[in-house]
């Protein structure tokens, strides 16, 4: 699948005297991690382009979107990786519903995601990588775990074997199983040595589609494929006898998605990683919360998911949907509602006629309380609460002519271009 380039976006800088930023610190399933003036290395679990962008996935991509900035911010650099999961059942199932080919509905999605990540002035990343290019970076490293002893087969089909990581499971067991199960998982399946095994390349069936590779005619399992583009377009070409000699205690920075792909998605990508190279894999596992609708959850099964383009077609100003997006904080699963977006105009609208203003309140004392909620497990909550508080001060006290300054600094820190 050949992908049109993402739009690149130009980061303005903070004053001098803004700087240096404090360390950002991050709740991760590891606990709190920090980040400061570094090079991050930061991978993001992409889309499986079957349907068009929803909020959960806005809100996602914001999150990581808002690390990036800030890390850039601290004079810091970021390595930002994404994938495409471009073969997958989902995907399958939905072209032949619809009729069409799976390339096409998959380059079409993949088209709007980017369409849509653009309009809500998010970072791209340095590789949007397709897991249908990395069929051969996944031959190399099944032939990796082969070597350590972590495949089997069941009936042509090869898989992980997970009992070396089984005491690292980050929830119960039971409710391991469940979720896995739910989650594309076959815990039931005669032959396997434990029912959390998960599969790392399916033997060619049904007519689907595959590829040729030294384990045979097929394609691979889900968590392979993240697995294999994190490692080597962040770690580079070699990155498996790499990684064993180069010292470090982890092979990425920052590993990122929804809260629903904690478990297995995440789980399982890491320790296959681990399984071949012998370095732990992240030093942070993020999350963002679910995003729900009016009270209930937000489900294609349901039918009430809400789409990033079908808003900015009825006319939704982006940066209204980014704002609204960001008055809760990323981790927290949170409502999406009328009333929540008609807050977020308003609020918007206060910020747009402040800095359309010749004077305003000082820049300094608002950037910094900016920068001092970001840092603290990016508290957006307060951040915008103290944007909304200077945009009052700036028409009733109106002191000093750094509207810029202000507008500069809120497209940098928050990606809002007011």
């Amino acid at each position: 699948m050949h992908i049109a380039p993402w739009p690149q976006l130009f980061l303005p800088k903070l004053p001098e005297e803004s700087l240096p930023l404090p360390e950002l610190a991050l709740q991760a399933s590891t606990g709190i991690q920090r980040f400061g003036n570094q090079d991050l290395r930061m991978y993001v679990c992409g889309i499986t382009p079957y349907d068009s962008t929803h909020l959960g996935h806005a809100a996602t991509y914001l999150t990581f979107d808002l690390i990036s900035r800030y890390i850039q911010a601290s004079g810091g650099s970021v390595s930002f990786v994404e994938n495409i999961t471009d073969i997958d059942e989902p995907l399958l199932e939905r072209a032949v519903r619809d009729g069409v080919g799976w390339q096409e509905l998959a380059l079409n999605q993949a088209q709007l995601f980017q369409g849509d990540m653009t309009a809500l002035h998010i970072i791209p990343p340095q590789h949007f990588i397709p897991a249908t290019s990395a069929m051969s970076l996944v031959d190399e490293a099944i032939t990796a775990m082969k070597k350590n002893g972590f495949v089997y087969s069941v009936e042509n089909d090869l898989y992980f074997d997970i009992s070396s990581f089984l005491d690292r499971l980050p929830i119960s067991l039971d409710e391991a199983l469940s979720i896995f199960a739910e989650r594309g998982g076959d815990p039931s399946r005669v032959g396997k040595r434990h029912p959390l095994d998960p599969v790392l390349w399916w033997a060619n069936k049904n007519g689907e589609p595959g590829w040729e590779s030294s384990h045979g005619y097929g394609r691979p399992g889900w968590h392979i494929e993240c697995c294999v583009i994190s490692l080597r377009y962040l770690r580079g070409e070699g990155y498996i006898e790499g990684a064993r000699k180069s010292g470090d205690s982890h092979l990425i920075d920052i590993q990122g998605g929804g809260s629903d792909l904690l478990f297995p998605h995440h789980f399982m990508s890491g320790v296959q990683a681990e399984a071949i190279t012998g370095v732990p894999f992240a030093r942070a596992y993020v999350h963002a919360g679910m995003i729900g609708l009016d009270g209930e959850k937000m489900s294609k099964s349901k039918g009430n998911l809400v789409f990033v383009s079908t808003l900015i077609n009825e006319g939704v100003d982006p940066m209204v949907i980014r704002w609204a997006l960001m008055k809760k904080r990323y981790s927290e699963d949170r409502m999406w509602s009328d009333s929540l977006l008609q807050q977020a105009a308003e609020e918007v609208a206060q910020v747009r006629r402040a800095l359309s203003q010749s004077e305003v309140a000082p820049a300094q004392p608002l950037i910094k309380e900016i920068v001092w909620s970001l840092s603290e497990n990016l508290n957006t909550t307060s951040a915008l609460a103290s944007i909304v508080a200077w945009s009052k001060e700036s028409e009733t006290n109106p002191a000093v002519n750094e509207s810029g300054v202000v507008a500069r600094a809120l497209d940098s820190l928050l990606g809002l271009a007011l």
